[in-house]
């Protein structure tokens, strides 16, 4: 299948801060783009300060490529702003650490680096990532697992109906097993599937 940059899958109108939107990630017409914002100080927990630009292309081709793994870029007000994956936990990440049910799908998102940060961007941005993948009907519960040390993103989650679980031990980190429905997104945002599209 073949997409393209301009191929929108998802988009919605913040009150304060304009519009947002999803679009498919191309691993080679975004490596550059990408590799400016996971090598960023801002982006340490995302793992990859040391990654060349081929690291990132392959990684985004593998990620891209496989199965149960997908990842975007999100556009605000028609500029790429940041970076969303979405995962099987039953398959990725979270195999053996938790009992996934079905319905559930894992979350990572990377808000680019700016000089001129816009206050309250972080929060539209996991607002429009998680509408996203609600706006999926067979979506039940959204799960993440950040590093326990990652407080501000903790505090994000929480501010959309996150709850976090426990703390698990995976390869890579500690990471707070958090979790949200449908039910709690909806009722911390007052973003509902219907109001969304």
């Amino acid at each position: 299948m073949s997409t393209t940059t301009d191929e929108i899958l998802y988009a919605r109108t913040d009150g304060t801060l304009g519009t947002f939107a999803i679009r498919p990630l191309d691993p080679f017409a975004d490596a550059e783009l990408l590799h400016g914002w996971v090598t960023h100080p801002k982006a340490s927990f995302w793992m990859m300060q040391d990654a060349s630009l081929p690291d990132v292309e392959r990684e985004y081709m593998r990620i891209t490529a496989h199965e149960h793994h997908q990842a975007f870029i999100g556009l605000h007000e028609g500029r790429p702003a940041f970076l969303m994956e979405t995962y099987d936990p039953s398959e990725l990440e979270l195999v053996g650490l938790y009992d996934a049910q079905p319905g559930d799908v894992g979350m990572h998102f990377l808000v680019a680096p700016s000089d001129q940060p816009l206050h309250g961007f972080t929060r539209a941005v996991i607002t429009t990532v998680m509408a996203a993948v609600f706006a999926d009907p067979a979506t039940e519960r959204v799960v993440v697992e950040p590093d326990v040390g990652n407080t501000a993103v903790h505090a994000l989650n929480e501010a959309v109906g996150f709850v976090p679980e426990r703390p698990i031990q995976k390869p890579e980190k500690e990471a707070l097993l958090s979790f949200c429905t449908r039910a709690r997104f909806e009722a911390a945002t007052g973003i509902t599937k219907e109001s969304s599209i």
